[in-house]
């Protein structure tokens, strides 16, 4: 046998033995800000092929969320970190600020993972791995503290919370 059969023999047996692989969500936060621009905190944990994926340049989780984000929320949305496993993001107007004389309300849009796990599902390695983006803890907070949480929810939907001035 030469080296390339013994190293495609080698992957091959990693690849069959192997358990399913997944891209799990652990939790998403988003702090809604005063005007409606929100801090979005996504953790998420990849096995080793998709780390490998990731080091390969092959698929960037950070890059593939702004998309969805800006694709699905048509507002402009910022990249401000990314390390092993967790992308933070701002997304300038995430919610739809009200204000009268008494009081602000925010109402943040509805969140649908579906979409972003069939687009994943979609890629050449599918087919490898197993897909879970809703998150196992969602949370939303607004600029008085007031938080609403879900948990594994593929659906959040939209929120309308009232601070009084």
């Amino acid at each position: 046998m030469n080296k390339i059969s013994i190293i495609c023999f080698v992957i091959a047996v990693m690849l069959v033995a192997v358990p399913a692989s997944a891209v799990t969500s652990e939790s998403l936060k988003i702090d809604v800000g005063a005007g409606g621009d929100s801090k979005v905190e996504f953790d998420y944990s990849l096995n080793w092929l998709e780390n490998f994926a990731v080091f390969l340049k092959m698929g960037d989780p950070a890059s593939e969320l702004k998309k969805g984000l800006e694709g699905y929320s048509d507002k402009e949305v910022e990249v401000t970190s990314v390390s092993d496993g967790k992308a933070a993001f701002i997304v300038y107007g995430f919610a739809h600020v009200t204000e009268s004389n008494d009081s602000v309300a925010y109402r943040t849009p509805v969140l649908n993972f579906t979409d972003a796990e069939k687009v994943l599902k979609g890629y050449w390695f599918a087919p490898l791995i197993s897909v879970d983006l809703s998150p196992a803890e969602t949370t939303i907070r607004f600029p008085d503290s007031y938080e609403k949480k879900f948990y594994n929810a593929i659906e959040i939907p939209s929120i309308t919370h009232k601070i009084m001035k």
